[in-house]
Formats: structure tokens, C-alpha cells, sequence
């Protein structure tokens, strides 16, 4: 049987229509019509001889030939971008930009204030920055690297350690004065931010048992920090995110580091094998691995409870007898 010769913007077509499942939503994707799309569909199973996607209302949902189909259609399509990249390569020509999905939170409270170090450093690689929760297919959404948090595993791609998450509570400033030499079971005599749970098992970890009902929780750690600046409680967050409010005194530890959550979901770079030899992905990943040295470098500095421009008051501390006074430094 010789197999039909099919036109790429029929395949581009079905492997938006099978991702989506939803003609209009391929159509937007690929910047064509509703009908465009339906019509090469149409096309593309006349020239098969048979359908590749069931009709359930709006939904097209891929049957078992469609399937099939879009598994090689993917496979070309990973072997076709691997092509562009070697025959750039041979043309002796670096790749200018990186497309780059981050959590929001990492990439507004750490990532962002540092991106002028890279520019100084790399002014010819652009950068794109996608900050979503969403989780992407790297290689069929033709992302070179993301910036992830979890324990994995990411089928056909390479996962490697950037930090893990340390969690602590932190307040404003002026909060954290009313907290100077009070015991820790004192956090809960005030509002605190952030996840119920994580509250409780911070607690447990510091010897205490506590009844925990947060005044807001949020969907993003941006805006738990962004609220905790503002005064309106404690928030309990990972410490490299509020490092550079710790560091200027927006935010102020709240409890010495050695009462933390060792939180598991770890921080990972992860990027397909074929970039890995990219120059500009190489450079990238060796410049965050710098920053974040010097991010660690930073905290373990700053040894005192309280951040830098409040270290002449006394620290937290939490095992003061009551009736006490706690020492000075």
C-alpha cells in the first residue's frame, strides 16, 4: 500500500487539534480560522482513508488510529527541531535567545532582581520568560528550559538539582519587634500567613504542638511574601524567595534557622537532551548555579535572627525561662 504524501500544515493542524481537543482552540494556536482548521482535518483523513478523531460535542478526542498518528508526528517533530539546532550549529552560528517556564513566585521574588547580571554578562542571548503554574510540554510548546518544583521524574528529559526548599516564618519589621524574647508558642498569638499544614508541621519540628488556623492563604508564595511585608502577619515561607527581603530588611527571620521545615519539593532545572550541549543553555545554567552560590553564601551570613539593619537588636529567643531577660549581644 503506498502511503499518501501529507501536506505539513495538515499535520501541524491535527497535532493542535489532538493537544487541544477543541478545533477553535487549535485554530487560535496555529492563527488560523475555526474553518481552516476543519478543513484541513477534513483533508488530512480523506487522504488517510480513515478518521483519527472521534466527535464528542465541541470536543475532538483522538481514536486509537489518531493516537498512533500523533505519536509520530511527535517523534518528527522532536527530530526536526533537533535538525534546526545541529544545522545552526554547522552554520557556526550560537543560538540568541531561551525561551524559559518559572513559577511566578521564583521568578518575581528571586530570578528577575538578577537578570541584569546576565544581561551584562550575555547581552547577546534573549532571554523569553514564561512565569506560569501551568505545566508545559517543553518540546512541543518549544520551551529550551523550565524551572521546576518537585521530585519528577519528566519522561525524555534532564532533571538537575538547583536548591532545596528550607521553610521559615518571617515578618515585617515592626511586627518582629513585638516578638523579641518571646517563647515561639507567642507566633500563634498573632496572624499568620500561609498553608495550615506546613504550619503545623514547622511547629512539631520545633518541639510544639499548636492549634494552626491561618488568616490567608495563598496560590502563589509572591504574594504570601508581598502580604508579610505589608504588616499583615507571619508569613511561613521558603527562605531563599525572601532572601533579598531578608537581606535589605523588608523581611526579618522571626525564629532562629535552626527551627525550619526541610520542605521536599525541591527546586530542579530541567531542559531536553538534545540542548544539552547548547551554548547559551550551558551558559545559563552555570550563571544560575553562581547566583545561587551567592544567594547561600548571603543567608549563611547573616547569622543573627533578625536580618542586617536590625542586628543590634536581640535576636529571637525562644528559650528564654519566662520572667528572663534575654541576653544582649
Amino acid at each position: 500500500m503506498r502511503l499518501p504524501r501529507l501536506p505539513l500544515q495538515y499535520l501541524a493542524a491535527f497535532r493542535a487539534a489532538a493537544v487541544a481537543e477543541n478545533l477553535r482552540a487549535a485554530a487560535e494556536q496555529l492563527n488560523l480560522t475555526h474553518s481552516a482548521v476543519s478543513q484541513q482535518i477534513r483533508a488530512l483523513e480523506g487522504q488517510l482513508g480513515f478518521p483519527v478523531f472521534a466527535r464528542q460535542g465541541r470536543r475532538v478526542v483522538l481514536n486509537a488510529a489518531g493516537q498512533a498518528l500523533l505519536r509520530g508526528v511527535e517523534r518528527a517533530y522532536v527530530e526536526l527541531d533537533q535538525a534546526l539546532r545541529t544545522a545552526t550549529a554547522a552554520h557556526g552560528s550560537e543560538q540568541r535567545s531561551l525561551r524559559i517556564t518559572v513559577l511566578p513566585s521564583f521568578a518575581q521574588r528571586w530570578l528577575m532582581p538578577r537578570l541584569g547580571r546576565w544581561h551584562a554578562l550575555h547581552p547577546e542571548v534573549a532571554l523569553e520568560i514564561d512565569a506560569s503554574q501551568r505545566l508545559v510540554d517543553l518540546e512541543r510548546e518549544g520551551f529550551d528550559l523550565a524551572l521546576r518544583q518537585g521530585q519528577g521524574p519528566w519522561p525524555g528529559l534532564i532533571a538537575e538539582p538547583l536548591f532545596d526548599s528550607t521553610m521559615l516564618p518571617v515578618a515585617a519589621p515592626a511586627l518582629a519587634h513585638q516578638l523579641i524574647g518571646q517563647p515561639l508558642a507567642a507566633l500563634t498569638q498573632h496572624p499568620l500567613l500561609g498553608d495550615a499544614g506546613q504550619w503545623a508541621a514547622w511547629f512539631e519540628g520545633a518541639g510544639l504542638r499548636c492549634q494552626v488556623v491561618p488568616m490567608a492563604t495563598f496560590n502563589d508564595a509572591g504574594l504570601l511574601l508581598q502580604a508579610a511585608e505589608q504588616g499583615m502577619g507571619i508569613g511561613l515561607t521558603r527562605e531563599l524567595l525572601a532572601a533579598d527581603a531578608l537581606m535589605d530588611g523588608r523581611l526579618v527571620r522571626v525564629a532562629p534557622r535552626q527551627a525550619v521545615l526541610q520542605e521536599p519539593q525541591r527546586y530542579q532545572i530541567v531542559y531536553p537532551p538534545a540542548l544539552r550541549e547548547q551554548p547559551a543553555l550551558v551558559d545559563f545554567i552555570a550563571w544560575l548555579r553562581d547566583e545561587m552560590a551567592c544567594s547561600r553564601a548571603e543567608l549563611d551570613g547573616a547569622h543573627t535572627c533578625l536580618s542586617a539593619p536590625l542586628a543590634q537588636i536581640t535576636p529571637f529567643a525562644p528559650l528564654t525561662p519566662p520572667g528572663t531577660r534575654p541576653a544582649s549581644r
